[in-house]
């Protein structure tokens, strides 16, 4: 009986299983024409090509940037019974050294988010390997993560990006200390300058009361008083100095 009961049980499995794959792959034609529509319709995308079978659409061919790549899949995300998107496009634009390509990116995220208010609570770092990009550090909320990757995304040379970037908790606790310390930091006579080019503060860092301190400062001395600055700020459980000092 159990037998019999099981095998009715992978029968009727197989059958649904088989009429799924049918429902979804009958919208196979009319997913082709409007996906070649969408390519062709971008001047971006003239070297890509599209295929679909049960509803899931590949991509092959080249673009130049990583954005182009990223734009391809986004388009026929949206088509009407698409199940999924396979994006094996590689990106066939200008090789850059990654020396190179990392000091250009730094630059491009050390601006990038100039004048906002989250600026100097931000860490992001770069690292690049065959032309691929990874981003790490923390970041205060959403917006300065994405706006990096979206930077990345659209630099000549990055063949890929990979996103390592944490974004911190929600905390009034966390967002109280970050001012404090920056407050701290920024009224020493000595520091007051960090603040003068917003590009390149130095930059604070709170997890769960956790501080750390990261950055460029010009000399030891620069260093130790930051650090002790942030030290004495009440409520934080811990500060971890890792600001670099600048080789002359």
């Amino acid at each position: 009986m159990k037998k019999q009961l099981l095998a009715s049980t992978l029968a009727l499995l197989v059958l649904l299983s088989m009429t799924a794959m049918a429902a979804t792959g009958r919208y196979d034609e009319q997913i082709q024409q409007a996906a070649s529509q969408k390519i062709h319709g971008a001047k971006k995308l003239q070297n890509v090509s599209s295929s679909v079978e049960d509803g899931i659409v590949t991509l092959t061919g080249t673009v130049n940037l990583y954005q182009d790549k990223l734009d391809a899949a986004k388009k026929l995300k949206k088509l009407a019974n698409v199940g999924g998107v396979r994006n094996d496009i590689v990106v066939a634009g200008e090789t850059v050294p990654d020396a190179q390509l990392q000091q250009k990116l730094t630059k491009k995220l050390a601006y990038d988010r100039v004048g906002y208010r989250d600026n100097a609570f931000n860490y992001i770092a770069v690292s690049v390997k065959d032309g691929v990009v990874t981003l790490s550090g923390d970041a205060m909320w959403d917006p300065p993560k994405d706006s990096a990757l979206a930077t990345a995304a659209q630099m000549p040379g990055v063949k890929d990006v990979v996103n390592d970037v944490k974004v911190l908790p929600t905390s009034l606790f966390d967002d109280s200390i970050r001012m404090r310390t920056a407050r701290a930091i920024y009224r020493d006579s000595e520091l007051g300058r960090y603040a003068t080019d917003p590009a390149d503060p130095i930059r604070i860092v709170v997890d769960n009361g956790h501080v750390t301190l990261y950055g460029t400062v010009g000399s030891a001395m620069d260093k130790t008083i930051a650090g002790i600055r942030a030290s004495s700020v009440p409520g934080a459980f811990s500060v971890e100095n890792k600001l670099v000092v600048e080789k002359g």
